[in-house]
């Protein structure tokens, strides 16, 4: 293996991080922020009330992604034991 596979390798490995985490983290971020807004705005600074709906969010989305997020990653580990199959 040369450098510039490794580097397609790096590229390829971080890309299926971004796509697969993305989306959950998105949505927590955005969740958080509108809650925080509206914490902001009523004065109102319960600990549960940002921390339940954001879990209760993530959650959802994580069981809606799931599907997607086991497939981009067992093509991805595919890829990576085809790419050591093939080293030897």
């Amino acid at each position: 293996m040369d450098f510039d596979s490794n580097i397609e390798n790096l590229q390829i490995a971080y890309w299926n991080i971004l796509v697969v985490a993305g989306p959950v983290l998105g949505v927590a971020l955005v969740v958080g922020l509108v809650i925080g807004v509206l914490q902001a705005a009523t004065s109102i600074n319960e600990q549960t009330l940002s921390f339940v709906p954001k879990l209760a969010i993530t959650m959802g989305t994580l069981a809606l992604a799931s599907g997607f997020m086991l497939t981009r990653m067992t093509d991805y580990f595919a890829y990576v034991f085809q790419t050591i199959a093939a080293i030897h």
